[in-house]
């Protein structure tokens, strides 16, 4: 039976992939920390009782260590998440997900033991490497735009425009080739994991997949914690009897992938695929819609709060091109988002959800101002 170690396998992709893992027959080792901000510090309920668990941090060798023996393949997922918070903490942020990672790959390096029994490595990088979206004018073609500037978006101008002629642009699928960012430390810290671990894939001869992640939701996403996914707060929200609060004018659109297929790529990249990949599913989404449809599925009457503000770094638009991960993984049969709402909608019923965005707001406004 091949072993694997899924490091974060308590946390929210990381226990799908467990559970995906086990239905197909491996053997399963999680290396997990319970960071209180997503798990109270407690074990979930929906804890794997067929894995085997070290309760570690990936930032100390000898939790890697204990964790890797006997281990074919790792699927890498442990990481601080939150793009806002990476402001107010970059150290938290690049220590986990830049050292967390450099630990393994420099522990690979050294014991030929070790190495010489990994034979594939999948690990979890983000969307948000890539910074803004990418964008098509009607006479000048793709453009891949710069952060917009704060004069523009102080006078409402939210839409791109094309930098040769000034047009307004329009949304355009977001391609793994376009030159990276970085507009925060969460996606520094994400693309160093990326940077570090195709260069040593090279070097040691492990071949490795990297998944960009678009906005991965569904069942156990913490309803808690303020900076996780913009859906499962929009939901946190609603559950509380709050208005969904959006920036700009709320037409922002995001790429939406129910974390289910997220788990079985996860999965399927053991045996396929190699460097780094778009994991959406190439169909963008309002933010205004997706309000819409939390509201409808919990049966309220609740609109969202439209702020007309902004917030500095925060990307218009962005959805993924899937013609590199299509060609290499076929044909991959996406959730649909209003049937994956509808798991997501089930599974809270038995779930509480603490509204803690307005603690994050000022939080983020303390640290960077409007």
């Amino acid at each position: 039976m091949e072993k694997v170690l899924v490091t974060g396998g308590l946390g929210f992709i990381g226990s799908h992939t467990v559970d995906e893992l086990i239905r197909l027959g491996y053997s399963v080792t999680v290396l997990d920390n319970l960071d209180r901000q997503v798990h109270q510090g407690k074990v979930p309920a929906f804890k794997n009782k067929d894995a085997t668990y070290i309760i570690g941090d990936i930032r100390y060798k000898k939790h890697w260590m204990k964790a890797l023996s006997g281990i074919d393949y790792i699927i890498h997922l442990a990481g601080a998440v939150g793009t806002g918070q990476s402001f107010w903490q970059p150290s938290k942020y690049l220590s986990v997900n830049t050292v967390g990672t450099a630990i393994l790959f420099e522990i690979l390096e050294n014991d030929v033991n070790i190495r010489n029994h990994i034979k594939k490595i999948v690990v979890a990088s983000s969307k948000s490497v890539n910074g803004e979206g990418a964008y098509i004018c009607n006479t000048h073609g793709v453009k891949f735009p710069e952060t917009r500037n704060i004069s523009d978006l102080s006078l409402h101008k939210w839409e791109p425009m094309c930098p040769e002629c000034g047009k307004v642009m329009g949304p355009y699928p977001l391609p793994e080739t376009k030159p990276v960012q970085n507009p925060n430390p969460y996606s520094l810290g994400k693309y160093t994991t990326e940077i570090i671990s195709l260069q040593y894939s090279k070097l040691l001869n492990i071949p490795t997949v990297a998944f960009r992640y678009f906005n991965v939701y569904g069942p156990r996403q913490s309803l808690n914690n303020p900076y996780t996914g913009v859906l499962a707060i929009f939901l946190s929200r609603l559950k509380n009897g709050n208005q969904p609060t959006l920036f700009e004018d709320g037409k922002q659109l995001r790429d939406y992938v129910y974390v289910k297929d997220v788990a079985k790529l996860n999965v399927a990249a053991l045996k396929n695929g190699n460097g780094v990949y778009n994991l959406g599913t190439g169909e963008p989404t309002s933010l205004l819609d997706i309000v819409k449809l939390l509201s409808n599925g919990l049966g309220l009457n609740i609109s969202a709060k439209i702020l007309e503000e902004f917030r500095p770094g925060d990307n218009r638009h962005d959805y993924a091109d899937t013609s590199r991960l299509l060609k290499d993984f076929g044909a991959i049969k996406f959730t649909k988002l209003n049937e994956g709402i509808k798991e997501l909608m089930e599974w809270s019923k038995g779930v509480d959800a603490i509204d803690n965005f307005e603690k994050q707001e000022k939080e983020r406004k303390k640290f960077i101002p409007s």
